[in-house]
């Protein structure tokens, strides 16, 4: 087969930078295939040697997509060096921000980037797979998205400053109390976004028959999960500790520490990715591979404690006959059952009385010199981990990113799928559209767990067995 390239357009629906390479063997079959992240992120070195204080403006520029879930997890660190809880206000409105981004960020992957292919097919030509082609046949779904991002970012900008990198997030809680006019607003905006949340659930799910093929084949595999986990093992994001599953629905381990992640948490670099392979200690590298985002989260709560999300996770679980769901494309369903709980718990928090109290914030001085932040992000756990000299000089940052937990299950996916839809005979648009959705079902943030620059972009690679590239698919 002849070298070749092929240009395709429109630019693929992930965020940020990334190459597929697809390795044939002698006979022209799938031997393997990996993503590797081509952008470097230097966030845990250029923060050494700035003040403490500096750490959630700096992070929160690592995306702007999901700054909050940064900025909670920096100052959740600095709360511990400097040995301080926040206000029970200063703490509920912290989380209100944090759901209004999982709702915004949920609906931006579900609308935006992975929609297309569930209302024209993983095969429909390639100019239709895109939200402006969604704009003209299906309208009110695309003002539906819009609506929905629009209103879990209004709520970041009243309630934390800015709608991107925000400032009301600090040390020891929040900068503002909610003033009455701004919870009235929320509240008055609930019936409208829960309808449109139901809505969309109900149309995939309504949808699901389509796409066995890519449900059987889209990163459905045995792994472990982890997340967040109090004691109810209700759904959580903000409290708790950390959480292993096994895939038969046994707690590996719980109970964990956010300051003791790296007893349990191994942290390996490939040559041919910047993204780290974090990789569940205690059994290896080899079989220690892990998923965290709302289908690990969903997976380990026996509960979501808000009635109308309780009654979909209900549904939900028997997906995986009473064992975890293995198949990554349900991180849709789970997204989607996550803004359901989410505009729930809002309405919730903002009618607590304790939420709407003016002590919302302490100070201190700093009694520790390390600090570990650990929050719940829309893709998946994220870690802060910052040490710092008694004048409060940063000396070490180690920063998990959300996308990172999921690399060795990204990979995996990414392999199961090519060998599922990729002919070397036959290289069809569709086939390399599936491989790159199985990545989308992670709703993978690469710029944030690259600190990438430019323009999006990504390239498939397909090699024969001598290693040598037969096709480039280059999306730029």
């Amino acid at each position: 087969m002849e070298n070749r390239k092929i240009i395709i357009d429109p630019v693929t629906r992930i965020e940020g930078h990334a190459k597929i390479t697809i390795d044939l063997d002698e006979n022209g079959k799938v031997e393997d295939a990996k993503i590797h992240v081509t952008q470097y992120r230097g966030f845990e070195k250029f923060c050494e040697g700035r003040i403490y204080t500096e750490m959630p403006a700096i992070t929160a520029r690592t995306c702007g997509i999901c700054p909050v879930s940064h900025v909670i997890a920096s100052t959740k660190a600095i709360d511990e060096i400097l040995c301080i809880t926040p206000p029970q206000a200063g703490i509920n409105i912290r989380k209100i921000i944090n759901l209004a981004q999982i709702v915004q960020s949920h609906a931006l992957n579900f609308f935006h980037l992975s929609s297309p292919d569930f209302i024209y097919g993983f095969d429909a030509p390639k100019e239709d797979r895109n939200i402006f082609k969604m704009m003209q046949t299906h309208p009110q779904m695309a003002r539906d998205g819009i609506n929905l991002r629009a209103f879990g970012q209004k709520i970041i900008e009243e309630l934390a400053g800015k709608r991107i990198h925000p400032t009301g997030i600090v040390a020891g809680g929040v900068e503002h109390k909610i003033e009455q006019s701004q919870k009235e607003a929320i509240l008055s905006q609930i019936p409208d976004m829960m309808k449109i949340a139901q809505g969309e659930l109900e149309f995939f799910k309504t949808n699901l028959h389509k796409f066995q093929k890519e449900i059987d084949a889209f990163a459905t595999f045995p792994s472990l999960f982890m997340a967040l986990s109090n004691e109810e093992r209700t759904l959580e994001h903000y409290d708790g500790e950390l959480c292993f599953m096994d895939s038969e629905g046994n707690i590996l381990k719980d109970k964990i520490r956010a300051q003791d992640y790296r007893e349990f948490i191994g942290e390996a670099v490939e040559e041919d990715s910047y993204l780290k392979s974090p990789y569940y200690k205690p059994l290896g590298y080899e079989n220690g591979m892990y998923r965290v985002g709302a289908l690990a989260r969903l997976n380990i709560a026996q509960s979501c404690g808000t009635p109308l999300a309780d009654e979909e996770l209900k549904k939900f679980k028997t997906l995986g006959g009473g064992k975890p769901v293995l198949n990554s494309f349900y991180y849709h369903y789970a997204r989607l059952i996550e803004i359901i709980y989410a505009i729930e718990k809002i309405e919730e928090l903002l009618n607590d009385d304790e939420t709407m109290s003016e002590n919302v914030k302490v100070t201190s001085k700093i009694s520790n010199l390390r600090g570990v932040g650990c929050s719940e992000a829309p893709r998946g756990t994220l870690f802060h981990d910052y040490q710092v000299t008694k004048e409060g000089i940063i000396t070490a940052v180690n920063l998990i990113i959300a996308t990172g937990n999921n690399n060795l299950a990204m990979n995996a996916g990414v392999k199961q799928t090519a060998i599922a839809f990729v002919d070397s005979k036959s290289i069809t648009d569709g086939a390399l559209n599936r491989v790159e959705a199985v990545i989308r079902c992670f709703d993978p943030c690469l710029s944030c767990s690259t600190h990438a620059l430019g323009i999006v972009s990504s390239k498939i690679e397909v090699r024969d067995h001598n290693k040598k590239v037969i096709q480039v698919i280059d999306r730029n």
